[in-house]
């Protein structure tokens, strides 16, 4: 009979190299990096509970997503949807109406570093397929979805399990499988070709002129960039705008408003992301927001900036 010592130090060099892609998916299933972390401690610290009485007939990683999985139900019982703002009304087009009030109490969406998610090291198909996966609009999708659609997406789409896989760990019939990923499937497709992206030195190019017109105030530069029919939110404000002519007025007001800023590269669920702080009257900046941008070959598509400073230790700025 293996002792407790051994048993804890083979549960421990046997589990640890699936907690990250175990995070990825609570994240994506919960639309929280803090509840998922949270639901990933609750799983480790119950699989090591129970890892004397695993018994093998499935592999430990099945074992830890079977567990992981009950735990996101639970917790999606508890709590309500993450939106944006785009999910929950029209955009505004009156632009001398005042901005909505901070919406705190909505729990908005999260972003995730990406360091939190990347698997290294990674074949160049792998990463594609991480960072497509975790894009901040099939996030939003995925919070759509009743909690067990969700699941049966996320792990015949995302993580390409087999559909028998998916109705053992469920609990379903294979014909509900497939029932349910057809469902959600026609809200939230997940695929590659989505989005078609500029190559890496014209997103270089784009990124340094969206950098450079934040920077100077410089909001023609800065709409220059835009799509046509980009989107621009910010959470936790309801207020969000649809259009490059909409967004131009509403920056014109907004950087007056703002003052000088300094900009920091980041990333977030695959995207391009900067952390931007404002200069406050005594001189020091401030971080006052996190932008995550959607781009294309057209320009930049959808810019989300979570105002505030909450996410900024996150992401280790």
């Amino acid at each position: 009979m293996t002792d407790t010592k051994t048993g804890d130090k083979d549960f421990a060099r046997l589990s640890e190299p699936f907690r990250r892609e175990l995070l990825a998916y609570c994240y994506r299933m919960l639309g929280s990096v803090d509840d998922a972390e949270e639901v990933v401690q609750d799983v480790y610290l119950e699989a090591w509970r129970a890892y004397d009485r695993f018994e093998g007939r499935s592999s430990l990683r099945t074992w830890l997503y079977r567990i992981a999985t009950r735990a996101c139900f639970k917790a999606l019982e508890k709590s309500r949807r993450r939106p944006l703002p785009a999910d929950l009304g029209a955009s505004q087009t009156d632009l001398d109406a005042a901005l909505g009030p901070s919406a705190r109490e909505v729990p908005w969406l999260q972003p995730i570093p990406d360091f939190l998610f990347t698997t290294a090291p990674a074949d160049p198909a792998t990463v594609v397929m991480e960072r497509q996966t975790m894009r901040l609009a099939l996030m939003g999708a995925l919070q759509q979805l009743p909690p067990r659609q969700r699941a049966v997406l996320i792990l015949r789409d995302v993580l390409q399990w087999r559909t028998a896989e998916v109705a053992e760990l469920l609990e379903m019939t294979t014909a509900a499988v497939n029932s349910a990923l057809q469902r959600a499937r026609a809200q939230a497709p997940v695929s590659q070709d989505e989005l078609t992206e500029p190559a890496e030195p014209q997103q270089r190019a784009l990124l340094d002129r969206y950098v450079t017109a934040f920077e100077t105030a410089d909001v023609d530069q800065l709409v220059a960039v835009l799509t046509e029919d980009a989107r621009w939110e910010m959470p936790p404000i309801t207020t969000w705008f649809e259009g490059r002519d909409t967004i131009r007025a509403f920056l014109a007001k907004q950087m007056r408003v703002v003052g000088p800023v300094a900009v920091v590269a980041a990333s977030a669920n695959g995207q391009p992301a900067f952390a931007v702080y404002a200069r406050g009257g005594e001189g020091a900046y401030r971080p006052h927001a996190l932008h995550v941008l959607t781009l294309t070959t057209e320009g930049v598509g959808r810019i989300v900036a979570f105002h505030g400073a909450s996410l900024f230790p996150l992401f280790g700025l």
